[in-house]
This record gives structure tokens, C-alpha cells and sequence, in this order.
């Protein structure tokens, strides 16, 4: 590149406003942050960073589709590749269970979740309320299941065996545990008087159908 090069005042002035030029650029933008020993009144802007929340497992404290390790009593949460995931999260709920909505029908167990103070959780405050969660095993066997023998509901497909006293208990219907079942639950109705005649006992099951027609067994 070739630079021409004048003299006399016009040369001496336009030096001068590429001066002023130059030094107006070295003044950072307006807002922009000053440099350490920079004059004397001058405010440095200050950035926040934006929180960054956890991704994957651990951004909700057990959320649905999330993992739990082997233990009903104490649990952590885990990554459901990990080889201490034991069950997975099939729902999630505040409060208690005797007050919140209803387990889904093959949940294996509940995990009950008292407040805890974990280094994450939903919302940063460093808390988590509390909860159950409606677990189902990652591998069998499934308690769940009709006739499965266990699992926070009883409904079509699984079998009792009396207690006395107007109480039933859930069993195994293959008859592997310990007690032998005497009824099995075929249907769910919303009144005893849908029951059909060959009905043995009734069963409280709860929900939108909440009297179980049970036979023997």
C-alpha cells in the first residue's frame, strides 16, 4: 500500500484528529468493564453469570424416569445406566401419600421422601420437599404385577388371604410365598351389588372402581 504524505497545517490537523480517534477507541463502550488502575470514579461493569442448572439425573430430586439405588429406607439417586440402579421412577408426587394422588396400578414399591438438604436440586435453594416417589423395578421380579404377590394397590389379578377381623392381605398367586392365596380379585366394581353371585368377598381397592369381587381360590 502506498501512503501519501502532505505537510504544512493540514498535515499537522488531520494528525491530530487521528489521534483523538485512536484514544476515543481505546475507551471501551459504554457499560463495558475498566481495567485495573483505571481513573478515578470510574465504574467497572459487573457480569452475573447465569446459574447453571444439572443436567440429566439429579436436575429433580427422583423425577419421573429416574433411578434409584438398591434400598427402601436409605436410597440415593442414581444414573439408571449405573450398576446401583435398582428401579425407576414411574411417577412423582409432594406431600403424602395418604393425601396425594394414587401410585400407578403395577408400582412395585413406594419410596417415601422425607426434606432433604442435597448439594442439587429442582430449584437451587438447596432443599427438597416432601414426597413419595412410585417406583417399579428394573428387573424382575415385579410385585406389581396382578397376581404379583406385593406392591403398594391391590387390584384385578391379585390374590389374599384373610386375616380375620375384615382385614385381607395381598399373596403371591403361584403360591412361591409364604402364605397360600384363598381369593383372587377377577374384577373391580364401583358397588358390592355389581359383584357377580360366585363372589366370596369384597376387597377395598380404592379408585374410580372401588370394590373388588374376590373368588376363591
Amino acid at each position: 500500500m502506498t501512503m501519501h504524505v502532505g505537510s504544512g497545517r493540514g498535515t499537522r490537523a488531520a494528525f491530530a484528529a487521528a489521534v483523538v480517534v485512536l484514544l476515543a477507541g481505546c475507551r471501551g463502550a459504554p457499560g463495558g468493564g475498566a481495567e485495573e488502575g483505571g481513573r478515578p470514579g470510574e465504574q467497572a461493569a459487573t457480569v452475573s453469570p447465569a446459574p447453571v442448572l444439572p443436567s440429566g439425573y439429579g436436575a429433580v430430586f427422583l423425577a419421573v424416569d429416574e433411578c434409584s439405588s438398591f434400598g427402601r429406607t436409605s436410597f440415593t439417586e442414581v444414573s439408571c445406566r449405573s450398576e446401583r440402579a435398582a428401579a425407576r421412577v414411574v411417577a412423582r408426587h409432594d406431600g403424602t401419600v395418604r393425601d396425594g394422588p394414587r401410585c400407578p396400578a403395577t408400582t412395585d414399591f413406594v419410596l417415601h421422601i422425607s426434606e432433604q438438604r442435597p448439594s442439587a436440586d429442582e430449584d437451587g435453594d438447596g432443599a427438597v420437599p416432601r414426597g413419595y416417589a412410585c417406583m417399579r423395578n428394573l428387573q424382575p421380579p415385579h410385585p406389581g404385577d396382578p397376581g404379583g404377590g406385593g406392591g403398594p394397590r391391590t387390584i384385578v389379578g391379585d390374590c389374599v388371604y384373610d386375616l380375620g377381623d375384615g382385614r385381607v392381605r395381598e399373596t403371591a398367586c403361584d403360591g412361591s410365598a409364604e402364605r397360600e392365596p384363598e381369593f383372587e380379585v377377577d374384577r373391580a366394581v364401583d358397588d358390592r351389588s355389581e359383584c357377580p353371585a360366585s363372589t366370596a368377598l369384597y376387597v377395598r381397592l380404592g379408585g374410580s372402581s372401588p370394590v373388588g369381587c374376590a373368588r376363591p381360590v
